[in-house]
């Protein structure tokens, strides 16, 4: 049995826990949401590598066999400063989804909903340097998606507002496919897809992360599959935001 460290600024990062559970439904997990810290979309890469460092200390006290840094803005910021703090601990991060939107789309447009730090962050700009000559790249910050998400209205007029206001910009560039850069941002993917209309393809990243992170415990040796499952909440501030998104996932 293996156990799974996850962490994000906040709840989102469940909707990569929620693929993981598919592929390695027998593990035991700990989840960090770092909520008292949220959003770290404008907080500054030394304060987001500071939060890591806690983080990841706090994981491994819990016996973490691998790392999941479900947050793309932390990814961003933080994941190279933590693989040389701890190199022999597994980090697996968020990976901007650039290359199946770029393979895919049929109007040469994609669409990228993040936050401003991974709009900034070096692992998006060199994914999108290496895509950026074949298509049209189109980006916008998910302007308040996160606190939307935060607070577990996923639809509804308010959170219709919020969606419409990022993502038409992106829709009149002439997006057939949007790239969602926040682990946050799944949670609004029905709304997402209903206001974007059946041509538009929306791109979630998590089922890729966990289909990395069975191969980096593959490679590492360590055994899966054994049980029992178990999953632990933690939070750096109020618990109320982590269980209701939680409990979203624990009834589909």
């Amino acid at each position: 049995m293996a156990t799974i460290g996850i962490f994000d600024s906040g709840s989102g990062g469940l909707s990569v826990y929620r693929e993981l559970i598919k592929v390695l439904p027998k593990e035991q997990y700990h989840y960090f949401s770092d909520n008292a810290h949220c959003p770290y979309g404008e907080k500054s890469p030394l304060y987001i590598r500071r939060r890591g460092r806690y983080i990841t200390e706090f994981l491994l006290d819990k016996g973490a066999d691998i790392i999941v840094v479900a947050c793309n803005t932390a990814t961003a910021a933080a994941i190279a400063a933590l693989r040389a703090d701890y190199p022999d601990v597994p980090f697996v991060g968020m990976e901007p989804a650039v290359k199946p939107a770029a393979l895919g789309t049929q109007s040469g447009v994609i669409g990228v909903l993040a936050t401003a730090g991974t709009l900034k962050g070096s692992k998006y700009l060199n994914t999108r340097g290496r895509f950026e000559d074949d298509v049209t790249i189109v980006e916008h910050v998910g302007q308040g998606f996160v606190e939307q998400v935060e607070t577990g209205i996923l639809d509804g007029p308010e959170a219709e507002s919020i969606v419409r206001a990022s993502l038409e910009p992106l829709l009149r560039a002439g997006a057939d496919t949007i790239v969602l850069g926040c682990t946050h941002y799944p949670f609004l993917q029905p709304l997402i897809e209903r206001l974007s209309g059946p041509g538009v393809r929306v791109i979630d990243p998590a089922p890729a992360v966990a289909r990395q992170t069975v191969h980096v415990l593959e490679q590492r040796g360590v055994p899966t599959g054994q049980g029992p499952f178990s999953v632990q909440l933690h939070a750096s501030g109020d618990p109320s935001p982590l269980n209701r998104i939680f409990s979203l996932i624990t009834h589909e």
